[in-house]
């Protein structure tokens, strides 16, 4: 396993594409391995897509495509403003407050933070926000969906880990608001600080207007509360979840807002091959390095070496979280919920640690390291849009980065704060 381990990593420096570099350095192992045949390879790449919690992906990704080109976004974004617009720094709490809810939409940060630099980052700077301030809102916000439901990589953590869909959707919600709260009260200490917005005249919205956002919204608003409610009383499973929600965008681009058009429509579906395509094949090639992990004892020699270390919960979690956050800063999110899902959930079950308040923690810090250098995906695509200088981006995102990581240890010492919901439905 280290050859394999090599080679992806060289890969990976080469610029090689993710799935590419696994795939290669997978099969690697095959050539010098003379007891496993090679057909091993293809028939773990077909196995590893056959499956239908799977089918919850590329419903999601479509129906978030679907809601962002029928006039949903554009509806939230009047809402959160409506609520946030009276505040010191309103454009940055639009943004945080926009991410808590589009997290039931979209269901990716990357998504999130591409969308909201295109619409709100060049208004945050019109107003008088440093760039690296703006940016760092906007892509550290942008965490909140990794927990909101229906978040891509709790799927896809469920799918590997055979942890329950639904008690990990239940579980994020609560972590999720208290992201979006941490983050208003860090942004607005940075712009009391500085002085933004003293120019501008911050105007209450009435009670009326609050009233006629949320009636504007109600449908987008509304299609969380149906995820959540439909998946815990057994109405459907997070896979037909996904098709209901491709269904739900559908009936509200067309017949209720009547904003999707024929033209979007093919946009949408064309936008959601390519980002489940690249999705899918990461999937089926980690299938065979998830296949050669059990094959080598991959899991039984790393928790034989971490309990060496120690058995306390706490302190095996905080040091898999340090792991997991330096991984986060090299290799994507979605790559490493698919690597080391199997090797870490039976290590943190040996000493006791719920998995799905694992689950929530491991997404969080997997996809917080998309927002942080040196190669985080996220952080690239919100200053590339935005025109920001990484080192500006970089010294501007040190508070918000402190305060997630405050949330972080938050939960890891009180997981009732995660598990109080699924615990109470289900």
């Amino acid at each position: 396993m280290l050859l394999v381990a090599i080679i992806f990593f060289i890969m990976l420096f080469l610029n090689m594409p993710v799935a590419f570099a696994i795939g290669i350095a997978s099969l690697s192992f095959f050539l010098i391995e003379p007891n496993l045949p090679v057909e091993i390879v293809t028939q773990r790449m077909v196995a590893g897509t056959q499956s239908f919690p799977l089918m919850a992906v590329p419903f999601f990704i479509l129906a978030g495509n679907l809601m962002n080109s029928s006039g949903i976004t554009k509806r939230l974004i009047r809402f959160a403003n409506a609520l946030t617009g009276h505040l010191v720094g309103s454009l940055a709490h639009v943004s945080i407050v926009l991410s808590t809810i589009m997290g039931g939409v979209s269901g990716s940060a990357n998504a999130d933070a591409a969308m909201q630099s295109r619409i709100l980052g060049h208004q945050m700077v019109a107003r008088g926000y440093s760039g690296g301030y703006s940016a760092s809102v906007i892509a550290i916000s942008s965490l909140i969906t990794a927990t909101i439901p229906p978040s891509i990589g709790l799927i896809l953590y469920g799918y590997v880990g055979q942890v329950s869909i639904g008690r990990l959707f239940l579980a994020g919600i609560i972590p999720g608001i208290l992201m979006m709260a941490v983050l208003m009260v860090v942004s607005y200490a940075v712009a009391k600080k500085r002085g933004y917005d003293q120019d501008t005249e911050l105007k209450r919205a009435t009670f009326k207007e609050v009233v006629i956002s949320f009636r504007d919204s109600f449908w987008a608003l509304l299609f969380p509360v149906i995820l959540v409610v439909g998946i815990r009383f057994g109405i459907f499973t997070a896979s037909e979840a996904g098709a209901f929600a491709v269904m739900y965008a559908l009936v509200i681009g067309f017949f209720v807002y009547k904003e999707l058009k024929w033209k979007n429509f093919v946009k949408s579906v064309e936008q959601s091959v390519l980002d489940n395509a690249a999705i899918l094949l990461i999937i089926a090639t980690s299938s065979i390095l998830g296949f050669l992990i059990t094959y080598d004892r991959l899991p039984q020699t790393a928790a034989e070496f971490l309990i060496g270390v120690t058995s306390n919960e706490t302190l095996m979690l905080l040091l898999i979280l340090l792991f997991l956050a330096l991984a986060g800063m090299f290799i994507e999110s979605t790559v490493l919920v698919l690597l080391l899902t199997p090797i870490f959930l039976p290590i943190v079950k040996t000493v006791g640690v719920d998995p799905v308040h694992f689950g929530i923690l491991m997404m969080t810090i997997v996809t917080f390291g998309g927002m942080t250098p040196p190669v985080g995906v996220t952080m690239y695509t919100t200053t590339s849009i935005m025109k920001v200088p990484i080192e500006e981006y970089i010294k501007e995102s040190v508070p918000f980065i402190l305060g997630v990581l405050v949330l972080v240890l938050l939960l890891v010492f009180i997981p009732q704060i995660v598990l109080w919901i699924p615990d109470l439905l289900m």
